[in-house]
This record gives structure tokens, sequence and C-alpha cells, in this order.
């Protein structure tokens, strides 16, 4: 009797949640750069708006997918050619994210889609990248010098080219690594190119694996802007 009284949990998505979602992938890098910049178009309060209704399915208010869709009405092909055609102009370059280092050497994770550029990157062999991050610690050393800025290509199909370097997001955090085949098909080894600092006698920076399928994001670094020491 107790069982039949009890409400469903259960949550429903709504389909122009759905709609949302899948338009919201389709045009992230396109139409806009990120959340902050899509919450102000939509006159959301603030980018975590946008974040809970991407990964929590949080419903959105169907006149703000009305918004969405008028606004980039250009990118989704509703819009009829005017006699003049619209000019979309493109920043040149990569944007680059600042982020903060954590005492240890490693950045807690953090949607970098809820932040604002700070600048962009622009210079030749760079120009098939998504965006630049900097580098903090010294756990890659010398190959990645605390401090320099670094160019990165998303690799979405998670394929890993062995002995490469690599930006990833795992578990609570966000590193860099060199990362090594495994004997386990589903895991790679994350490695430290610094292998000169000890603590205790042991590796400060010793290698550990980490399975394929957890790794939240994956970026190839094709590119190091070292800094100038004056």
């Amino acid at each position: 009797m107790d069982e039949l009284l009890k409400p469903s949990k259960i949550k429903t998505v709504r389909p122009e949640t759905l709609e949302f979602i899948i338009l919201y992938n389709q045009l992230r890098g396109r139409a806009f750069n990120n959340n902050s910049e899509l919450a102000e178009a939509l006159s959301f309060n603030s980018a975590s708006s946008i974040t809970e209704i991407i990964k929590s399915r949080q419903n959105i208010d169907p006149e703000k997918l009305k918004t969405f869709k008028e606004k980039y009405a250009e990118y989704l092909g509703n819009k009829k050619s005017a006699d003049k055609p619209a000019v979309v102009r493109k920043e040149e370059g990569i944007p680059m994210y600042e982020i903060t280092a954590t005492a240890s050497g490693v950045e807690v994770y953090n949607d970098i889609n809820d932040a604002h550029p700070v600048g962009r990157m622009n210079f030749p062999g760079i120009e098939e990248c998504d965006f630049a991050l900097p580098v903090w610690g010294h756990s890659m050393y010398p190959y990645l010098e605390n401090g320099c800025w670094v160019a990165l290509k998303i690799i979405n199909d998670k394929k890993i080219l062995p002995g490469e370097v690599y930006y990833i997001e795992w578990g609570d955090y966000r590193m860099y690594k060199r990362l090594l085949a495994s004997d386990n098909p589903e895991e790679v080894i994350a490695h430290s190119d610094n292998v000169t600092e000890m603590v205790g006698g042991r590796l400060k920076y010793s290698p550990f694996p980490i399975r394929i399928d957890e790794i939240k994001k994956l970026c190839l670094v094709k590119d190091i802007h070292k800094k100038h020491n004056h």
C-alpha cells in the first residue's frame, strides 16, 4: 500500500530540451564560443544555467529555445537570403583560456565552457587547433615549462597515439601527460617527463594508469609557445 502512495521520481525531459541540447552541440564554437556568451545572448542569469540544461537535463523554457533558434537562425539554415548577404566575421586565432593551478600543481576540474577567453593565439601551424591553455606545474618539464601556452586539438574519437603528449580531463582533474601504451588495451599509462624530482627516494611524478573510457576530454598538444625570459 505504501508503495502505491510513493510519488514518481522519474525526471521527464521535454522534447524542446532535447532539441536545444542537439543544437547546442552543433553550434558551440561556431555561433558562440562558450556558455557565458550564450547565457548573455539568451538573458540567463549565469552560464551555470546553460550547464544545468546540457549536463543535468534541466528543462529549458520553450521561449528560450525560440529565442535561441531565432538568434542563430543563419547557422541553422533557417534564414532566407536577403538582398544584402550577411557578413559573418570570424575572429582570427584560437581562444586562450586562463586557469589557476592548485598548490599541488594539478588543476581541479571545472567546465571550460563557462570561462571567458583572455585573448586569442594566432600564428602559423595552429590553424586546426581548437583552443589554448597555459601550463602549470613542473611534471612535464623540460618538454612543457610552467607558464608557457599550448595550442590544443580536441580528439573526439579518443584514439591515442602512444608516446605523444596530451591535455586530459580525467576524474576531477585536468593535466598534461605523455600517454604510453599499457598491457591492458582499455588503459593508457600517464607518464610525466620530469624524472629528476624525488620525494623520499621515490619519483615525485610517478606514472599511473588511466582508463580510456574515463577520460572526459582528450586534446593533443600541437604547438608550444614558451614564455620569454627577460
